[in-house]
């Protein structure tokens, strides 16, 4: 719950509180415990989360052009834009 919501220190030290005084919840010591790792690991904890739900391949780069078309068979189809986007594909940190 901590790591989803992402929780700054406040709504840490509300969540903790909430857990210890719930009947079969966490001790005093367990949620300073929890607190202190929470405050040194979040950050890291935060961007492990973000890696696992990412897809495998990201957007390395991209490129785009809008072209009008000039000559055809029809009138009513000149000047007609058409967008090209070129994107290539990688797997993160390559």
């Amino acid at each position: 719950s901590i790591a989803s919501a992402d929780m700054d220190l406040n709504q840490l030290e509300a969540f903790l509180t909430a857990q210890t005084k719930k009947q079969g919840g966490i001790t005093s010591d367990q949620a300073a415990v929890i607190a202190k790792f929470w405050k040194n690991h979040r950050t890291h904890i935060h961007e492990s989360l973000i890696n696992q739900s990412r897809w495998d391949n990201g957007l390395k780069n991209m490129n785009w052009r809008v072209d009008l078309k000039s000559q055809l068979r029809h009138i009513d189809q000149i000047n007609t834009p058409v967008a090209i986007v070129e994107m290539e594909l990688g797997k993160n940190g390559q």
